[in-house]
């Protein structure tokens, strides 16, 4: 019977903190997304922030806390500029509110909080 109740014990404990000492949105969201990058005709380049990045069609992990600027060229066409912006989840800062401060402080200082608003960007380019 102690056993049990020992074991029970150690089980609450275990299982409480892991409640106070997560954050939601980065444990079921995380601080990074998946975005695809497309463009007609396929095989321009992407610079992100003025880093290349690879050719169209291309699908990259991105933090969702930032905001990007995105330009696809590729020669004899125009290059297309797109700026790619986040917002924050309020539902997420509600659960962590609610969870405690130690949550709220992980999922502010990971990002988690924040959502991309596209994760497809496609682009048609002229000449």
């Amino acid at each position: 019977m102690i056993g049990r109740l020992k074991f029970i014990s150690v089980v609450s404990v275990l299982l409480l903190g892991v409640f106070l000492f997560i954050s939601c949105a980065t444990v079921f969201k995380g601080s990074q997304e998946y975005v695809g990058f497309e463009s007609d005709p396929t095989g321009a380049k992407v610079y992100i922030n003025g880093s290349y990045k690879g050719m169209t069609p291309l699908e990259l992990h991105l933090e969702s806390n930032k905001t990007y600027h995105i330009e696809f060229k590729k020669e004899g066409y125009t290059t297309k500029t797109y700026t790619l912006t986040n917002h924050l989840g309020t539902g997420w800062v509600i659960l962590d509110v609610i969870c405690g401060l130690v949550p709220v402080i992980v999922d502010a200082i990971t990002g988690a909080w924040y959502k991309l608003d596209e994760n497809d960007v496609g682009v048609i380019l002229e000449h």
